[in-house]
């Protein structure tokens, strides 16, 4: 987690040395704690699978910081079909893998400080060279979050955000 400033929290009054420019959710929003019992189901920090169906990968949905050289990362998962994700966990450990064509998803987490769901955006997942977790674009619509990756976001924005993730404030 890369940091720009210190935060003074809005919800605790309390200072805060960094500013955290970066937020990762653990599974994808369909995933269950009864689901880490079934056989055909699957969750780590990178992949899951649920009941041998539905198949999704976390990434990287990256926001430029107006006036910054930095981004704001969300860690989001994303559903793709059988065959894409077959194709991403053959090529998971395979040098040139950056080379694949994206594959298209749907958005499968919810994210907080948007005023409409961000679930089921379509969305292209980039693959990423070994090691880096691929970089999830949002289909370029009006939604906030797409209008947010495509002109870039506030550092109030940002302290808004921590606000909001960090204490439960609401937006």
């Amino acid at each position: 987690m890369r940091n720009i400033t210190g935060h003074t929290c809005g919800s605790c009054g309390r200072p805060h040395e960094d500013l955290p420019l970066s937020y990762r959710t653990a599974a994808p929003a369909p995933w269950t704690d009864d689901l880490a019992d079934d056989p055909n189901s699957e969750l780590t920090a990178d992949l899951c699978v649920i009941s041998g169906r539905h198949f999704f990968v976390q990434g990287n949905l990256e926001i430029p910081i107006i006036g910054r050289d930095e981004v704001f990362t969300w860690g989001v998962w994303v559903s793709l079909s059988p065959d894409s994700f077959a194709r991403t966990t053959d090529l998971w450990d395979e040098p040139g893998r950056e080379s694949e064509r994206p594959y298209f998803g749907w958005l499968s987490t919810e994210l907080a400080g948007y005023p409409v769901s961000t679930l089921n955006l379509k969305t292209n997942v980039h693959t990423r060279p070994v090691g880096r977790k691929p970089y999830v674009e949002v289909e370029p619509t009006d939604h906030p979050l797409a209008v947010e990756q495509r002109t870039g976001i506030t550092t109030a924005r940002i302290h808004h955000l921590a606000d909001l993730l960090q204490h439960g404030s609401r937006p």
